[in-house]
């Protein structure tokens, strides 16, 4: 796939999730029929938890803000301002129709944005979808949250990385139903949360486009 094929949005602001939702159904119905072309998406939420399809209810501590079912992947997050929403819409019939390798493709985008740009060491860990910082005594902070559904093997939801959200907004849910470990972001590590570097970055690392 050439560069071209997919168009890159950068939306400023803080763009209302229903909006989100309605974009990316269309969107996804257009590169079904072909008569669009695939979306990468990089955007902000206000402030909001979403719900996965395997949410649990004892995982919603505190809903101080609008609670949306999300109809994707995963159980309870959390988006907002300073956290770079990244949503994805790609033909995964001319990627080899194999939604692990599609996630773990995320998971390593991910990672590799994060060491290249910021010099940061992240991982992914079994049995727990997203992308980790190792802070010592086996604990792990997660700095990314993958959710993704599938209509047709076309991809829509996508991924949220942590830049510079306010961190006790995560006390309203347990986040993706993970109660042992915590949640950080780049300026929590001490590192430069502008928004348009990462940007600059996730476009240079992104696995889904020819070199």
């Amino acid at each position: 796939m050439s560069p071209a094929s997919i168009e890159w949005r950068h939306s400023p602001g803080l763009v209302p999730y229903e909006e989100a939702l309605s974009f990316m159904e269309e969107r996804v119905t257009g590169i079904i029929d072909g008569s669009m072309r695939e979306c990468i998406w990089l955007l902000e939420h206000p402030p909001l938890y979403t719900a996965g399809t395997s949410a649990r209810d004892d995982d919603l501590l505190d809903p101080r803000f609008p609670v949306h079912q999300a109809g994707r992947g995963g159980e309870y997050t959390y988006h907002g301002p300073g956290q770079r929403i990244v949503y994805i819409m790609l033909n995964l019939a001319r990627r080899g129709r194999d939604i692990r390798a599609f996630v773990q493709a995320l998971e390593g985008w991910v990672i590799a944005t994060l060491k290249a740009e910021y010099g940061i060491e992240a991982t992914i860990r079994e049995g727990r979808v997203g992308v980790w910082v190792p802070r010592g005594n086996g604990r792990d902070d997660k700095i990314a949250a993958i959710g993704i559904r599938i209509r047709r093997w076309v991809s829509f939801h996508g991924l949220s990385l942590n830049v510079s959200p306010d961190l006790g907004h995560y006390a309203g849910i347990v986040p993706c139903g993970i109660r042992e470990h915590g949640v950080t972001s780049l300026a929590a590590l001490g590192q430069d949360s502008d928004m348009a570097r990462l940007d600059r970055a996730l476009q240079e690392h992104c696995p889904f486009v020819a070199r």
